[in-house]
C-alpha cells in the first residue's frame, strides 16, 4: 500500500501487528472494526450502512478522533489529524479506502457484495477517487455527529 505522495505506507504484513505496538491501548479485537471519521457525514452514512449490512452484529466501529483510532492509524502510518483513510481491522489485517469498503462488503455478504463493482476499475483509479472524496467530503457531504445516532444496537457497535 501507499500512502498519497506515493511513499510506502508502515503497513504492516503480520496480523495483529498492533499488539506489539505500545501505543496501540490493548482492545478486544476478536471481531472487525471499522476506523471511521466520526464527524463526517458520509462516514456516517457508511456506519449506519454497516449497523444495517452486517447481520452476524459483529463489526465494531471506532471513531478516528477516539484514542484507539487514532493509535490505530498511527500504527499503520496513516494521520489522525487528518483522516482521510478508512480502516477495516480484520482477523488482525488491515484494508484501508476503497480495499476496506470492497473487503467489508463482500464479508457481509447479501447487498454489501455489490461493492466488489468496485474493483472493475484499476486500483489507482479507486485510490484517486477514493482521495478526492475523501478530501472534499465535508464540503460535499457536510457534517454529522455519528457518536450522536440515536438507535441503541448501534450505539453498541461503538468503541468510546
Amino acid at each position: 500500500m501507499r500512502d498519497r505522495t506515493g511513499d510506502d505506507l508502515h503497513i504492516m504484513t503480520q496480523p495483529y501487528s498492533y499488539r506489539d505496538d505500545p501505543q496501540v491501548p490493548a482492545f478486544d479485537d476478536s471481531a472487525p472494526i471499522a476506523v471511521m471519521d466520526a464527524e463526517c457525514a458520509i462516514c456516517s452514512w457508511g456506519a449506519r450502512m454497516i449497523h444495517r449490512l452486517d447481520h452476524s452484529r459483529r463489526v465494531r466501529i471506532c471513531p478516528v478522533q477516539s484514542d484507539l483510532g487514532a493509535a490505530l492509524l498511527r500504527h499503520y502510518g496513516l494521520r489522525p489529524n487528518d483522516p482521510t483513510s478508512w480502516l477495516y481491522l480484520d482477523a488482525g489485517r488491515a484494508h484501508v479506502d476503497f480495499e476496506a469498503v470492497i473487503h467489508a462488503g463482500q464479508s457481509f455478504g447479501g447487498w454489501g457484495s455489490m461493492v466488489r463493482v468496485l474493483r472493475l476499475c484499476p486500483r489507482f483509479l479507486r485510490d484517486w477517487l477514493y482521495q478526492r472524496l475523501a478530501r472534499n467530503r465535508y464540503r460535499v457531504f457536510g457534517r454529522a455527529d455519528m457518536c450522536a445516532l440515536p438507535d441503541p444496537e448501534f450505539r453498541k457497535r461503538l468503541m468510546q
